[in-house]
């Protein structure tokens, strides 16, 4: 019988390590207003891939977003305010302190209204699984 050694489980610290964040804009074809640039800090990944976290910010702007029917967003916000436009005209803003959940198939308008900064939290379900 062959022993075999396994890495210990640990702690994912947001801000250690540090890690480069990932910079990118709305698409050009969902952008309403602005065009902001998006910064995310990956922080961690479980090994498959089907939870992430790390933090997100944003400068002012909005543009649509279509959520995929197996994939869930929670969010904190650190600094700033956000708010989501739902597709009934509804809208929910969140501010600094508070959290929300972006459900599966959501679609509607993702609106900075300040420059925001926030802690994410991914989780994209298998296919066979939504």
């Amino acid at each position: 019988m062959t022993d075999h050694v396994v890495a210990p489980k640990r702690i994912t610290l947001f801000n250690h390590p540090a890690v480069e964040p990932s910079v990118d804009y709305p698409r050009s074809d969902r952008l309403l207003s602005g065009n902001p640039r998006r910064l995310t800090w990956s922080h961690f990944e479980n090994p498959t891939g089907e939870v992430s976290a790390g933090i997100w910010s944003c400068e002012k702007g909005a543009w649509r977003i279509v959520f995929a029917e197996h994939k869930d967003e929670f969010f904190a916000v650190i600094e700033g305010h956000v708010r989501l436009h739902e597709a009934d005209g509804q809208a929910v803003d969140v501010r600094a302190g508070e959290a929300a959940v972006i459900p599966a198939g959501f679609t509607g308008v993702f609106e900075v209204i300040e420059p925001v900064r926030k802690y994410f939290v991914v989780v994209e379900r298998s296919a066979s699984h939504a």
